[in-house]
Order: structure tokens, then C-alpha cells, then sequence
């Protein structure tokens, strides 16, 4: 089984060297995808230092938001699955194996990564925990971590998902449009470890991922690509 691993970047000089290495010593056949997302932070310079042959390096002239990024990968992704993967060492790529292993033990064709918040600020866990609640709502699903950035998502699947979206909402409309096409989702626990240094979020962050969900309520998948119709069920391993 082949994994692509898409990995978006804005101004990550700092920590791309070391994410990059944790992700190649991963015991799995790999595809690495990096979207330079405009970075005018010394990025560039870093990774003209690491890149190498196993690592493809598509670049942005200007940012467009990670949204642009993933849907930029994602049209060049020739793995079995795809997952991505943010820069900022906040998660920990030997998870890959624990989604792996379910993914291909079940037979599945979706695996969300769930983390355990509990260490984030209050306004960040009630922020997260309002959208998953909203998605649970709106979807009719049992999800207990809807932004999660570790979705384990079939090529094929991932790629008929039409996605629109260019910054941070792609998280609700991936999600949304999973649960639309009918797709299995299973969860399982994964490492996190938050850093929060620089990310000033406000209540008002949530609007755009509210209104994806709302907007994403009747998108109607290709025919020809819809997934096995077992209502929007999710099972949890979670």
C-alpha cells in the first residue's frame, strides 16, 4: 500500500527540517507531497537545504490558504490513501501506523485521527468541541473530532470530493462531504501535542467552518463514486 502524505507549509522554517525527518522514518512505502504556501519566511531557504528525490515540493507564488494547498496535493496524489500532514510538530507521524492498521484490518475507506484536547485553551477545546457537536448535529453522525488534521481518506474517495474551499474550512467540508457520500468513518486515538504560540483565535474563527457545514448540507457526490450506502453510520475505535 502506497500513502501520500500531503504536507501544506507557510513560514514553517523552524520546524520542517524535523518534521520531514519523522515522516520519512516512518516503516511505510510513501509518497511525500510539500505545498510551499507562499512562505516569505526562510522556508524557501530551508527546504531548498532538504528536499531530496523522495519529496516532491509543489510551491505557490503568493499564500492561498491552506484549502489551496491540500486541493493543489491532492490533484497529484497517485497513493492507495491519502493523509495530511501539518508542519508544525503538533502531531506525530508514527501515528501513521495505528491509522494505517486500522484502515486495512476494517477494510476501510475512512480513519480519523482523535485527539485528546484537554490541554488546549478553553476557548480552542470549546471551539473545536462546538464545530464536531454542529457536524454531529447537521450530519447525524457520532464524530468526537471533526477538525482533526489526521484524516486517512482513500485516494479515489478523497478526489471525488469536489473540494472548494481554500483555508481552514476544508476541514468541515471534507468532513461534510464524506458523511454525504455515505462513507464509513472510524476513529482511533492519536498523540498531540499543542503549541499555541502565534495562533490568536477568536470566537469569530468558527464562522467560516460553521457556514461550510451548512453549505455542504446537499452537496450530492458523483453516481458513479458514491460510497456504500450505510447511512451516515460511524464506528468509533475510539
Amino acid at each position: 500500500m502506497l500513502l501520500t502524505v500531503i504536507i501544506p507549509v507557510y513560514n514553517e522554517a523552524s520546524t520542517l527540517g524535523a518534521l520531514l525527518r519523522r515522516v520519512k522514518a516512518v516503516p511505510l512505502e510513501m509518497e511525500i507531497l510539500v505545498v510551499d504556501d507562499g512562505s516569505d519566511d526562510g522556508t524557501k531557504v530551508e527546504l531548498q537545504s532538504i528536499i531530496s528525490g523522495d519529496v516532491q515540493l509543489i510551491t505557490h507564488p503568493e499564500n492561498r490558504g491552506k484549502g489551496s494547498a491540500i486541493r493543489s496535493a491532492l490533484g497529484k496524489a497517485s497513493g492507495d490513501a491519502v493523509i495530511i500532514q501539518d508542519a508544525d510538530l503538533e502531531y506525530f507521524p508514527e501515528d501513521y501506523i495505528r491509522l494505517i492498521d486500522t484502515y486495512m484490518k476494517n477494510g476501510a475507506q475512512v480513519v480519523y485521527g482523535v485527539r485528546d484536547l484537554s490541554d488546549r485553551s478553553r476557548l480552542m477545546r470549546w471551539g473545536n468541541e462546538a464545530m464536531t457537536l454542529a457536524t454531529n448535529i447537521l450530519y447525524g453522525c457520532r464524530l468526537h473530532d471533526m477538525e482533526t488534521c489526521y484524516k486517512l481518506i482513500s485516494r479515489d474517495l478523497f478526489q471525488s470530493l469536489d473540494l472548494q474551499s481554500k483555508r481552514f474550512e476544508i476541514e468541515a467540508e471534507i468532513t461534510a462531504k464524506l458523511l454525504r457520500s455515505g462513507a464509513r468513518i472510524l476513529e482511533v486515538p492519536i498523540r498531540y501535542d499543542p503549541r499555541e504560540e502565534g495562533k490568536k483565535l477568536t470566537p469569530w474563527d468558527g464562522l467560516p467552518t460553521l457556514g461550510k457545514l451548512l453549505s455542504c448540507r446537499f452537496w450530492q457526490p458523483p453516481a458513479d463514486t458514491e460510497s456504500s450506502k450505510e447511512g451516515n453510520m460511524l464506528t468509533s475505535s475510539h
